[in-house]
């Protein structure tokens, strides 16, 4: 089965397995797993040749920064569209703990401006060295809460609520999705207004990354 076939029967499994036994959660372990499934180069390109009207060839890239720190995982993350690689349109820093009830927890940070400084950071990572913690700024409200389906062997996991904060094309505030595995993820990122209409974002579905280098 293609590896992008293979993500979007991961998240489905995981929908149709609600009563799946979870087992005993391993949080320290599952977030080395989920650092391994998140750290890497990924593509849409399947998914944009298949529907090119609602998905455009983007490229994620994610690589660990800060490993010497305690105070959970760190991840720098960049995005762009294939054909401006060197113009990343996203730029973010992760944080990935644990929560006491057994879930995951990844904060999202933004970067000092100008922020394409940076682009490209995810091929030599010791270029954010002197970068800080305390130089990021929190999005506040954009946190996801991933859950370990170990039937399915992915991570899924939601924002809550409406507090994370957006104005871009005349949001109010943002969600966002993610179904995370060894072969890739599908993220669904949408905007809405204060009225609940979404303002931004795809209408068909999230992107679905397929992680590059991985045995089909």
């Amino acid at each position: 089965m293609h590896r992008f076939m293979l993500v979007v029967a991961l998240a489905a499994a995981a929908l149709a397995l609600p009563a799946c036994n979870t087992g005993e959660f391993r949080s320290n372990g599952d977030i080395a797993v989920l650092t391994d499934f998140m750290a890497g180069s990924f593509s849409s390109a399947k998914q944009a040749e298949k529907d090119p009207e609602n998905f455009r060839d983007i490229r994620l890239e994610m690589a660990r920064i800060w490993p010497d720190r305690a105070d959970g995982v760190w991840l720098y993350v960049e995005q762009a569209v294939a054909t401006s690689l060197d113009h990343p349109y996203r730029q973010r820093v992760y944080r990935l703990t644990a929560n006491a009830d057994g879930t995951l927890r990844s904060d999202v940070y933004t970067l000092p401006e100008p922020a394409l400084r940076f682009a490209g950071a995810w091929r030599e990572p010791a270029r954010l060295a002197d970068l800080t913690p305390q130089q990021l700024d929190l999005k506040d409200g954009c946190a996801i809460t991933l859950t370990w389906h170990p039937c399915s062997s992915l991570f899924t996991g939601t924002t809550t609520g409406t507090g994370c904060e957006s104005t871009l094309q005349g949001a109010a505030y943002a969600t966002s999705e993610a179904s995370i595995s060894a072969y890739g993820m599908i993220t669904w990122d949408r905007g809405f207004d204060r009225a609940g209409n979404q303002v931004w974002g795809s209408t068909a579905g999230g992107y679905v990354f397929v992680k590059q280098g991985v045995d089909r």
